[in-house]
């Protein structure tokens, strides 16, 4: 499978596999590891994962598996985030709020990496934007974790283009990516202009979400279903499952998406993998964007 350069020291596999559901399967460790064993054997060799997933357990959860099998890690790479302290019960907080202090984020990265049984993050994002973020502060935090070898990259994650050339203006280096929600029913990043914003830094976005969060098969909306409508075409006149027509759609743009697939069962997975050799018309690219009602051309 094709891997994309974030910077010298970090390549991505096109289709990332997300954990944020982890806990929710009811693997067994050893099970994880084969999933894992699985996942590599696709191609698809990186690992989405953050601070708050499965109520604060999805990275303990990663890491009793890899310490199971050490070598895995060598294998793999690692994305994690921190940035928000969810209210939970295994958490003392009053409320939920973002915290991007310099102390918070520094000490998120260490204990990350003791959970995961791994000595470094391959990338480290900034969860949200926090609309408290100290620009100059968050950049210092992860200009010292790069320093202290902690991590190979950082990035962020749904930021605006505002927020997001605001924190690159201080950072020693290139964020090496924007993790944001795009579907046939999400098009806020088009919108915004960050998908422009990311083309001119030659940055490729991390796509969490790309079905919908399931909402494209299974919900009665009128936008939903005409969007479905459109897919099921398309996908029969390629032979393909709709969702792997999906994920052709986003691979198609120029800024060369990444898409996290959100599932633990590896055959939604082999659909997702599967789009890397689905070539979508322009016709079809826009049938699919246009589909909802949503966006119009101009």
């Amino acid at each position: 499978m094709e891997k994309l350069q974030l910077n010298h020291e970090v390549s991505l596999s096109r289709i990332v596999q997300g954990l944020w559901r982890l806990t929710s399967w009811n693997m067994s460790s050893l099970e994880i590891v084969d999933f894992v064993y699985q996942c590599i054997d696709l191609g698809v060799t990186s690992f989405d994962t953050a601070e708050i997933y499965g109520n604060y357990e999805a990275e303990r959860v990663f890491g009793e598996a890899l310490k199971l099998d050490p070598s895995l890690r060598s294998k793999i790479e690692i994305i994690t985030k921190t940035g928000i302290n969810m209210k939970s019960v295994k958490r003392d907080y009053r409320i939920g709020h973002y915290d991007t202090t310099y102390n918070k984020i520094i000490a998120s990265c260490k204990k990350s990496i003791e959970l995961m049984n791994c000595e470094y993050l391959d990338v480290y994002l900034i969860h949200r934007e926090d609309p408290l973020i100290d620009h100059k502060e968050v950049a210092r935090a992860l200009n010292d974790l790069k320093s202290m070898g902690l991590i190979k990259s950082y990035g962020v994650s749904n930021f605006d283009p505002f927020k997001f050339e605001a924190l690159q203006h201080f950072t020693n280096n290139q964020l090496v990516t924007n993790q944001i929600e795009i579907s046939p029913l999400c098009f806020e990043h088009f919108n915004s202009g960050m998908m422009d914003v990311l083309q001119k830094h030659e940055v490729h976005p991390m796509i969490w979400s790309p079905l919908a969060g399931g909402e494209i098969f299974t919900s009665d909306d009128e936008k939903a279903l005409k969007v479905r409508n459109i897919l099921k075409v398309i996908a029969d006149c390629h032979q393909e499952e709709m969702d792997t027509i999906v994920y052709a759609w986003l691979l198609k743009h120029p800024t060369k998406g990444l898409p996290i697939s959100g599932s633990g069962k590896i055959e939604r997975l082999k659909n997702a993998v599967r789009a890397l050799d689905v070539e979508l018309s322009l016709e079809e690219w826009y049938e699919i964007y246009t589909a909802s009602q949503e966006q119009e051309l101009r």
